[in-house]
């Protein structure tokens, strides 16, 4: 009979060398020192007792760590050590621990509750004290900025096509007022309490939705009014949801069209242009002629301070067709092909100098040169005011102070480097005698940190620069030769740094930048974004955000917690646009390709409950709830800033209110602070408590989360999300 174990069949018997082997193995084991390797001894070896075959030991885990585990080493070394991954247990409780080398098993027996050291009962968060809150600090508020024109549909008798970039069913001014105030919810739902819109005021150009080629200052534009909304219900519609207006306002350029009523700008009626060949014009509802398609005469140029000869065009000749002979050449329009120029340009020599600079238009190396970039033109629709004159101050500032009469809360004041420092502020102080309460904050576009020539490797004067702004002394190289000026301004310089930094997922640089806020007249009013209508954090700066979602959030748990009033783009909270161009880029684009695009269709019945479930508009909403819950990430002086890269740290702190904040980016961080007030300190975020009786706290964050620690605070506020949790 064969030997079938030959063939693996039937039962195998060990050899005596393998057994011997797993003895001497096993004896090993059970042999010599094992430690105790966990949170409560910060990772150290501390020796177990010998228990028969066993080793053991008693520990208590104390809040040494927000994640209470350990592990077993057999030298002391890491060589061999169990279970594969950490054993976890829960905070404040003592264990028995018990490791059996042979099978290499790990128990822990829980042997009751520790109610000692940093396990003492700690007391509940105390009642919130009443309402500190100062309706004239404009810190307080959160901010969501919209292009009225793009953001909601209320009234579509009111819409209206531009004669540039026409896309069907798409009209450039398409939002209104009575869209707006049917969407005030959706924004204090959001958490926001200030909305900044676009420039309400009569607008003429060849694309004038946005507001910023301003007609005539004492009138509202109808094209965003309705019979039951206009301006004034839109202000008290706000109020009443607690709701603040922020009026976008222009005083350097008018449009093009001059000022109704006040000054003319020499040009021919466009309904009489005609293009060269002689083709006909069809442009969507411009047919024939390029004349306003909405005027019984298809002229929207009405000012009545234009000479006679234009004046009675006005109200004449719809189709563009009897003869108008041009008084600067004699020759008689329509003429296919004519000088262009003469009907959509402007000649800056036959300017009014009592209302216009004459020093022609901005070109090359002008950007940079204070002069030329204050008394040049921007562009053929933005012609350079003579804001020093006394008559066009009177003008504007009238117009002004009757929008703070009907209740605007603060003014964001446009292109504010185009105009010499002194001569701004002139306004900015009209503004405030006449509302002591009005927050100012201005646009001074800068890609950079921007700081100046005098204080840093800048490639112009400080004279330009947003900080020189914010404050009133006479020395471009010493910020405190003058104090605040009152004018605060958006955070260029912060933004700046976010194509390298936020968009790579990590806060180098950032340090760097706050280091920097001493300059400022107040930087705890710096008006801090991370994209706009003009700008994007890409190397071109040009783009909607095109990366990750939680970089994203990234952003905003830094804007929310540094010092300054956050701002958010209208569709940010949806990621609208991604990666889309902030403006027309190119002949033939239209606004529905560009970060401008009609954002009404997220908010219509059928689609809002997916609007709202998105995860970056839950993160904003409780970054709101828990700015709006926390004086100090409000109002409170930066300190004690570290900037490790990967993670971001500070204090914010009032006279009676103090936050300790770690920012984590793409990995878990842990923080350290030192020198701070003895007390229980809350995360609003995960609601852990922690007491500090040595003045230090230590904590970790995960990896794209936030913690903020606040003294004697009211714990978790809001719900976990994706990010913030």
């Amino acid at each position: 009979m064969p030997n079938l174990s030959r063939y693996g069949s039937g039962p195998k018997v060990p050899s005596l060398s393998v057994v011997l082997f797993l003895f001497l193995s096993q004896s090993s084991y059970a042999a010599g020192e094992w430690y105790f390797r966990g949170t409560p001894n910060r990772w150290g070896p501390t020796a177990l007792s010998k228990g028969g075959q066993a080793f053991v030991t008693e520990v208590a885990f104390m809040k040494e760590d927000a994640r209470p585990r350990f592990k077993i080493d057999r030298f002391g070394d890491w060589r061999q050590s169990f279970p594969a991954q950490d054993y976890k247990v829960k905070d404040c409780t003592r264990y028995r621990i018990t490791f059996q080398p042979v099978t290499a098993s790990v128990q822990a027996e829980e042997l009751g509750p520790v109610t000692e050291g940093a396990c003492a009962a700690i007391p509940e968060p105390a009642p919130s004290p009443p309402s500190t809150d100062d309706p004239a600090d404009f810190r307080q508020e959160t901010i969501y900025f919209l292009i009225t024109s793009r953001f909601y549909d209320g009234d579509p008798e009111n819409n209206y096509y531009n004669r540039d970039r026409i896309k069907a069913g798409d009209p450039h001014w398409r939002g209104d007022f009575r869209g707006l105030i049917q969407q005030l919810d959706y924004i204090k739902d959001l958490g926001f309490s200030a909305i900044w819109i676009t420039p309400p005021v009569e607008n003429r150009s060849g694309l004038d939705y946005h507001g910023y080629h301003a007609y005539d200052w004492t009138r509202i534009d109808p094209r965003l009014e309705s019979p039951d909304a206009d301006y004034q219900d839109l202000i008290r519609a706000a109020h009443a949801k607690g709701l603040k207006i922020i009026q976008d306002v222009v005083i350097n350029h008018s449009s093009q069209y001059g000022i109704r009523g006040q000054v003319w700008i020499d040009r021919l009626p466009i309904k009489y242009y005609r293009p060269p060949g002689g083709q006909i014009i069809k442009n969507g509802p411009f047919q024939s002629n390029l004349g306003d398609y909405r005027s019984n005469f298809r002229e929207d140029n009405d000012n009545p301070v234009a000479p006679d000869w234009f004046r009675e065009r006005q109200i004449s000749d719809p189709l563009g067709t009897r003869p108008l002979v041009d008084p600067k050449t004699g020759v008689a329009v329509p003429k296919p092909g004519y000088d262009p120029n003469r009907f959509f340009g402007t000649d800056p020599q036959t300017l009014d100098p009592n209302w216009y600079h004459l020093d022609g238009f901005i070109a090359g190396g002008d950007w940079e040169n204070p002069r030329a970039l204050q008394r040049k033109h921007m562009a053929g629709d933005t012609i350079d005011l003579a804001t020093g004159r006394d008559n066009v101050k009177a003008y504007l500032n009238g117009a002004i102070r009757q929008y703070l009469d009907m209740g605007v809360d603060a003014i964001r004041l446009d292109t504010v480097k185009h105009v010499e420092r002194d001569e701004l502020l002139s306004y900015v102080d009209n503004w405030k005698q006449h509302k002591p309460d009005v927050f100012v904050f201005g646009e001074n576009l800068v890609k950079g940190q921007g700081f100046g020539s005098e204080l840093s490797n800048d490639n112009a004067s400080s004279v330009i620069r947003p900080w020189w702004y914010t404050r009133r002394g006479q020395d471009p190289a010493n910020p405190r030769s003058g104090p605040d000026s009152g004018l605060s301004v958006l955070d260029f310089g912060l933004f700046s740094t976010f194509r390298d930094n936020i968009s790579r997922g990590h806060f180098q640089g950032v340090a760097s930048v706050l280091a920097m806020d001493w300059i400022y007249g107040d930087a705890s009013k710096l008006v801090t974004f991370f994209q706009n209508h003009d700008v994007g954090p890409d190397n071109d700066f040009k783009f909607r955000f095109a990366g990750e979602t939680w970089k994203a959030a990234l952003a905003y748990n830094l804007l929310w917690t540094i010092r300054g009033i956050p701002t958010l783009y209208y569709g940010e909270e949806v990621e609208f646009q991604k990666g889309k161009p902030q403006d027309i880029d190119g002949a033939i684009m239209t606004l529905d390709q560009t970060g401008r695009a009609y954002f009404g269709d997220y908010l219509t019945p059928e689609r809002i409950g997916q609007t709202q479930s998105h995860p970056l508009y839950q993160h904003i909403k409780r970054l709101n709830q828990v700015r709006r819950a926390i004086p100090a990430l409000q109002k409170g002086q930066m300190e004690a800033i570290q900037d490790n890269g990967n993670s971001l740290g500070f204090i914010r702190r009032t006279a009676d209110s103090l936050a300790v904040v770690g920012l984590a980016a793409d990995q878990e961080a842990g923080f350290q602070f030192e020198d701070l007030p003895a007390g229980i300190y809350r995360d609003a975020i995960t609601g852990r408590a922690l007491e500090v009786s040595n003045g230090r706290l230590g904590f970790s964050v995960k990896a794209q989360s936030a913690g903020v620690y606040v003294w004697n605070g009211p714990g978790k506020i809001g719900k976990d999300g994706v990010f913030l949790r």
